[in-house]
């Protein structure tokens, strides 16, 4: 498998995580936002959106790290992302949705570049992504704190989907400088994952392309 990737993109983040968590070998493309080589032509033959991730497989090529991520999750169903029981996965599942619907994109890269063009300074940008970004953790913090069940991941005692989706977004919240004091559970469960192989491993900080 390849992975066209970049290394402060979000969702190429989760999708690194996924991957790992399963335990696979995959290659790395590297594609520069920075450079927007998601914009050339050649990118744009494999995703006319011209947005990362893709995953180039044997059975094809894959969009959207969502679809990507439950692909993994069916072609490699262990370790699982999804708990067992239906109301488990609907629990995880509303989480990632909160993060990847309701947060993310409203801090991407062409959002950020279009609040640019409409002339706001780099603070106010980044009071524009904090706003959303604690719009949706103090959300996330509620859920997380009423869940008796939750041990040290989002849900239940091991990594799933949600925590995928969560860490990528506790590292873009302190790229734009957001206080993460008020979100005890958050942070611990950001603590914990940052502990273990496959979230080291898939860190932006990691990728090749950071240098």
């Amino acid at each position: 498998m390849k992975l066209y990737s970049f290394f402060r993109s979000g969702t190429s983040h989760r999708t690194r995580i996924a991957l790992n968590l399963k335990g696979l070998d995959y290659e790395i493309s590297y594609v520069s936002l920075a450079k927007n080589e998601h914009q050339q032509l050649d990118f744009k033959r494999l995703n006319p959106q011209g947005f990362v991730p893709v995953l180039e497989t044997e059975s094809g090529l894959l969009l959207q790290s969502p679809a990507i991520i439950e692909w993994i999750e069916q072609q490699y169903p262990e370790p699982a992302l999804l708990p067992a029981d239906a109301l488990g996965k609907e629990k995880v599942r509303a989480i990632a949705a909160l993060i990847g619907c309701d947060i993310h994109p409203l801090n991407n890269k062409r959002v950020l570049e279009h609040l640019r063009q409409l002339g706001l300074d780099q603070n106010q940008i980044n009071a524009w992504c904090a706003k959303w970004i604690q719009d949706g953790f103090s959300a996330l913090e509620q859920i997380l704190a009423q869940d008796p069940t939750r041990k040290k991941f989002c849900y239940g005692n091991q990594p799933s989907l949600a925590d995928a989706y969560l860490i990528p977004q506790v590292v873009s919240a302190q790229r734009f400088q957001v206080d993460l004091s008020a979100y005890p559970q958050i942070n611990e469960i950001y603590q914990h994952c940052m502990t273990l192989e496959a979230f080291q491993k898939a860190a932006p900080e990691q990728q090749a392309d950071a240098f």
